[in-house]
C-alpha cells in the first residue's frame, strides 16, 4: 500500500508540474491545504477517491495512470525542461517588451534627426510605461499562470502611468492641461479595486 500511495504522489507531482503549478494554487483548486498535496505527493498520505477522480478529470488521466508507475517521469529532467522552457517564456517576455521601447525610441528621434525640430515627443518614453504593463499582464495570462503578484504589480503600474501619461500629455503639448492633475483622483478608486481584487483572489 505504501508503495501504491508513493506511485500515486509521484504521479500527481509529474501532472502538477506539467501544468505549471505550484502546490499552493493546487490547493486553492481543490480546496486543500498546501500541506496536504504535499503529503499526496511524497507518498505519506493519498485523496479520497472522490478527489482522486476529481485529479484526474482535472489533468485528463486515468485512475490507471495514476498507479502506473511507467508514467513517473524523472524529476530531474522535468525541472530541466520546466527551467528551460520558464527561461524562453521569459526571454519573449522582453523581447516583445523590448521591441515597444525601441519603437518609442525611434518616434522621440525621428522629429530631431530628419524634420530638424528642436524639441522631441519626450513623453512617448513614460507612454511606454502602460504599454509594457499591458504586455506583462498578457503574458502573465498566457505563459506564468495568472500568478496574483505579478497581476497587482502590473494592474498598480498600468492605472498610475496611464494617469501619468495623460497628465503630461496635456500638459505640457496642449493648452488644455493647467487643472489636469485631479485625474489622479480616479486612480484612487482604481488602486483600491485592483487591492480587493487581489485580496479576495488570494483568499
Amino acid at each position: 500500500m505504501d508503495d501504491l500511495k508513493t506511485i500515486v504522489g509521484k504521479n500527481l507531482a509529474s501532472l502538477r508540474k506539467s501544468k505549471k503549478l505550484t502546490q499552493v494554487e493546487l490547493a486553492e483548486k481543490f480546496d486543500y491545504s498546501d500541506k496536504a498535496v504535499s503529503k499526496w505527493e511524497q507518498g505519506s498520505t493519498m485523496p479520497d477517491l472522490e478527489t482522486l477522480k476529481q485529479l484526474c478529470d482535472y489533468y485528463g488521466v486515468s485512475l490507471d495512470y495514476l498507479t502506473n508507475p511507467n508514467n513517473i517521469q524523472n524529476p530531474h529532467t522535468d525541472r530541466s525542461k520546466e527551467r528551460t522552457i520558464m527561461l524562453n517564456h521569459i526571454a519573449i517576455t522582453f523581447l516583445v517588451d523590448s521591441i515597444v521601447w525601441m519603437i518609442a525610441t525611434i518616434i522621440f528621434i525621428y522629429p530631431l534627426l530628419f524634420q530638424g525640430k528642436k524639441d522631441a515627443y519626450w513623453v512617448v518614453f513614460v507612454w511606454a510605461v502602460p504599454i509594457s504593463a499591458l504586455l506583462l499582464l498578457f503574458f502573465n495570462r498566457l505563459y506564468f499562470n495568472r500568478r496574483k503578484v505579478i497581476t497587482l504589480i502590473a494592474l498598480s503600474t498600468l492605472i498610475w502611468t496611464l494617469l501619468t501619461s495623460v497628465f503630461l500629455h496635456f500638459a505640457f503639448f496642449t493648452t488644455e492641461g493647467t487643472n489636469l492633475a485631479m485625474i489622479y483622483i480616479i486612480g484612487i478608486p482604481l488602486q483600491i479595486s485592483a487591492i480587493l481584487w487581489f485580496m479576495i483572489k488570494k483568499q
